[in-house]
């Protein structure tokens, strides 16, 4: 094998000025979003924020909606490398669970980043609609990914797989099952029940600090959240029996 097979061709002059013109219209985006919400953004306005007529950033974003999935995937993967960034410079505290970290990885980006996380998870916006299995959809699993990691690292699938949750229905378990999996290997349909719930009550928590609900916590909102994620944490772990039979982790 040629020893540079590999090896990425460069760009050409074009395509770098594409590149540089791409990330300036992406800028202006997320400024616009910041000053005045998800729900104002368009083509017009990020125009002439940047000094450029609409049809020439048609030459970039030939629609509101590729914009839009390009800023949510952006947003998505912007989150995600907070996350991870975390968990790995988080000093070494065996007192202090991995998913602690991340969890506040997440909140704390949330928090910076208001406007970009209720593009996320905010009210979804008018007469837009998410790529099937597009790039939004493979940034979100990205992040579900690292959550799915640092809560069942060290468990067999077959721990997971007797976890002790509520019966499911044949018709959810089927559809855990048909769940396209992010990890390095599938959850059995108990463990996804229990990530499913888990993000539920981390999201949920972040959502109303962002959106101003819990303001009557004052400084205190970042402790509270950290308790909750370790009692998270541990309701997740008793559930989950500590042998049971042979197998591989996840």
């Amino acid at each position: 094998m040629p020893a540079d097979e590999h090896v990425t061709a460069p760009q050409t002059l074009r395509q770098r000025r594409r590149a540089a013109a791409t990330r300036e219209i992406l800028d202006a985006a997320e400024h616009h979003i910041a000053e005045s919400g998800p729900a104002a953004l368009s083509l017009r306005a990020v125009a002439r924020g940047l000094g450029m007529t609409v049809q020439a950033l048609y030459h970039y974003f030939p629609s509101r909606e590729a914009l839009v999935t390009e800023l949510i995937a952006k947003a998505y993967g912007d989150l995600a490398d907070a996350v991870q960034a975390a968990v790995d410079t988080a000093p070494d505290d065996p007192d202090l669970p991995r998913l602690v970290i991340a969890a506040e990885g997440y909140r704390q980006w949330a928090v910076a980043h208001p406007e970009r996380f209720q593009l996320l998870y905010g009210t979804p916006l008018r007469d837009y609609a998410a790529p099937v299995e597009g790039p939004t959809t493979q940034a979100m699993r990205r992040m579900s990914s690292i959550f799915e990691r640092e809560m069942f690292d060290g468990f067999t699938v077959a721990q997971l797989a007797a976890a002790e949750t509520p019966a499911l229905s044949p018709e959810l378990r089927a559809c855990l099952e048909q769940l396209p999996h992010y990890g390095p290997g599938r959850l059995p349909p108990p463990a996804t029940a229990l990530l499913l719930s888990a993000w539920g009550h981390l999201n949920g928590l972040v959502i109303l600090e962002v959106f101003g609900h819990a303001a009557f916590l004052g400084g205190h909102q970042a402790e509270i959240f950290r308790i909750a994620m370790r009692n998270l944490l541990d309701d997740v772990h008793r559930q989950i029996p500590a042998h049971a039979g042979e197998g591989v982790s996840v």
